[in-house]
């Protein structure tokens, strides 16, 4: 479990649609070294095609282990739960790898305009969805959270490479990035290892490297999120991409009759309300798809479509509450829908 939030596979899980059973082209394996490992609270899964690069899965997953005990909170050693312990207290000196973190996450925050906060910490615990004791919290409750979450509030010195959140009671959730964090230092791992052919699955955090073993773009269907997994809506042809899946269904609570899904609002402390069921995020860095998931849940479809239009690089597909399908100008052509319960919309 990363921080406090549990990391399942996410709700539009994105999977590999490889061809298989094709004969070997060059040093390409049709059927590669591959490891599994549940790590961080979801299914971790690296695959490398490369002829004679097996012994780099020891390296990738010693990368992610130590990533991932850094970044777990309430686990010894947790850089991150040092820091939030000491809120309002003390600055605490962290690794290079954790600084840059936090770092990006702030960035991330300032551009959503707090929207995305990695401040959110406060919220998380309290509504806890995914854990036993999850529950909706009351308005009170919500409202004394509310004023401990400002990303404004959390002070990076880089020289000494320390972080202090500035008021007591003040929590950082890293799990909107984190993974796609992760996700980036693995391809860093298998680049240093010579690998140009391999598939990184941290869990709805997908990256791509390189052709299948036919020598094409890999092909990667988009979950159907009103489905059990495994069920797609269409299919995209990707190579040396990220693609992150976010969506509402897979983890919530229901009361009264209502479900609370664990996207949370910072700013009014409820799971944002509109019309996005899912997105699917493409692009180079895992980090930005995991964090750009995020800020368009808080803006809609018209109004995230809008934002992610004008990124440069970034590309994505929304699927709304009324089963239609929205893909940004750069990937539209490429998309190919599969199921007939699904139709392409179409934005005023």
């Amino acid at each position: 479990m990363v921080n406090k939030k549990i990391y399942v596979i996410c709700l539009l899980v994105i999977m590999i649609l490889a061809s298989c059973g094709q004969t070997k082209k060059s040093s390409v394996l049709t059927s590669p070294y591959k490891e599994t490992e549940f790590l961080m609270g979801t299914v971790v899964t690296v695959r490398i095609y490369d002829d004679g690069k097996k012994a780099t899965l020891d390296p990738v997953f010693k990368r992610i282990k130590r990533l991932a005990d850094q970044i777990t909170v309430n686990e010894q050693g947790s850089e991150i739960d040092d820091i939030n312990k000491n809120a309002g207290i003390k600055a605490v000196s962290v690794s290079e790898d954790i600084f840059k973190l936090i770092e990006a996450g702030k960035k991330y925050s300032e551009k959503a305009n707090g929207s995305f906060d990695i401040s959110v910490g406060p919220l998380t615990s309290l509504w806890h969805i995914g854990f036993p004791d999850a529950k909706k919290p009351d308005k009170e409750e919500i409202e004394s959270t509310l004023p401990l979450i400002s990303y404004k509030e959390i002070e990076l010195n880089k020289e000494d490479q320390t972080i202090f959140l500035k008021e007591k009671g003040m929590q950082l959730d890293l799990g909107a990035i984190a993974k796609g964090f992760i996700t980036d230092e693995v391809v860093k791992v298998l680049k240093e290892h010579d690998v140009g052919t391999a598939i990184v699955d941290l869990g709805g955090n997908i990256y791509v490297m390189g052709k299948n073993p036919t020598g094409k773009d890999w092909t990667v269907g988009i979950q159907d999120p009103f489905s059990p997994r495994g069920e797609i809506v269409g299919k995209v042809s990707e190579s040396n991409k990220s693609i992150v899946t976010s969506g509402i269904y897979e983890r919530f609570i229901e009361v009264d009759g209502i479900k609370y899904h664990h996207l949370l609002n910072p700013k009014d402390g409820y799971p944002f309300n509109n019309d996005v069921a899912g997105v699917s995020i493409i692009s180079d860095q895992s980090i930005d798809g995991d964090a750009l998931s995020t800020v368009v849940f808080s803006k809609g479809i018209k109004d995230g479509m809008k934002f992610i239009e004008e990124i440069k690089g970034v590309e994505a597909i929304f699927i709304s509450t009324d089963k239609k399908i929205y893909a940004t100008s750069g990937i539209k052509k490429e998309f190919e829908l599969t199921n007939s319960e699904f139709r392409m919309g179409e934005l005023d």
